[in-house]
């Protein structure tokens, strides 16, 4: 049967702006045999079938998955609501904020604006209720004070479990794993030590201060796959937000702006053009989630394997 290879994500998501040329320069990746195709569905009706297999059938079906899944060299997790859960208490602190300011919010109305950094998650709601007058930089600065003083103490708990477990599973198995944040970094570092995550078991950690443009922009995936030396088409990005999703797409298109048709010939040969993107659902229901196409959707991070990483789980394992 032939494989139909689609290309939907070309005409869905927008090429950002780049704020960078230094990306790692392109490999010609091992030419093996193009087996695979880009549509989801025909890995569903794969996954299907092997289910019925013999056991001989599925070890062959077993490693096609494997090989359509790609090479995974690096693991770019998202903070809030992935590695720390910090999405209510992040909310419950803006609520505290804007009642200093005297207006009433609820923290539902910050959910459409989460993972877009601090100033657009005030700031968006600030617009909503027309604040007048309101200074985001001075907002976020009062923001850090009251959730730094009232949610985020170290070690008071927010990490989720199995969080540290799988990272350490990650190194062993020779990963990078980088935390890509759009928060700040004073709340990035406030995190981590809340939830008992060691700064050094990071190969980098990149947060929001040196970017101006924040997810669902690429900025921030392309620039940690460039501290770690690892190309982009080999992470894996861990999110619990559309826009971190949608950013991780974002990120794989510039790579493909960038490098040119003979890069995405090539690619198509060896496989490397895969996205991959696990979504856990600690922060927007599984059908908020489906909106944005992750590779796999997951409860949280306590959830999800080094094989979900590695290959995608394989047969059966792609979903909650």
């Amino acid at each position: 049967m032939a494989h139909r290879l689609t290309f939907p994500i070309f005409t869905t998501f927008p090429i950002y702006p780049r704020r960078s040329s230094k990306l790692p320069p392109m490999t010609h990746p091992h030419r093996r045999r193009a087996t695979t195709t880009l549509t989801l569905e025909f890995s569903r009706r794969r996954r299907a079938t092997a289910a019925r297999a013999s056991p001989q059938q599925q070890e062959q079906a077993a490693a096609e998955e494997s090989e359509e899944w790609g090479k995974v060299s690096a693991v770019l997790f998202d903070m809030d609501g992935v590695l720390c859960d910090s999405e209510e208490p992040s909310r419950m602190a803006a609520v505290d904020l804007f009642a200093e300011m005297g207006v009433p919010v609820a923290t539902d109305d910050f959910v459409p604006f989460m993972g877009t950094g601090e100033a657009n998650f005030l700031g968006g709601v600030a617009r909503v209720k027309s604040v007048a007058g309101f200074d985001p930089e001075k907002a976020k600065k009062r923001f850090f004070e009251i959730y730094l003083e009232k949610y985020a103490k170290p070690n008071s708990g927010i990490g989720f479990p199995g969080a540290l477990e799988l990272i350490m599973q990650c190194k062993n198995r020779g990963l990078k794993v980088a935390v890509a944040s759009s928060a700040d970094r004073i709340k990035v570092d406030a995190n981590l030590a809340a939830a008992g995550l060691p700064i050094s078991v990071f190969d980098a950690i990149v947060s929001a201060d040196a970017f101006e443009n924040l997810k669902p922009a690429p900025d921030i995936f392309l620039a940690a796959a460039r501290i770690l030396n690892v190309d982009y088409s080999e992470c894996l990005v861990i999110e619990d937000a559309l826009a971190g999703v949608q950013a991780a797409k974002a990120a794989q298109m510039r790579l493909l702006a960038e490098r040119g048709l003979f890069y995405i010939v090539c690619s198509l040969q060896s496989n490397s053009l895969k996205f991959r993107c696990i979504a856990v659902t600690t922060t927007l229901s599984k059908a908020k989630m489906q909106q944005a196409s992750p590779s796999l959707i997951k409860e949280n991070i306590g959830n999800i394997t080094i094989h979900d990483i590695l290959d995608g789980g394989q047969a059966g394992a792609h979903s909650m």
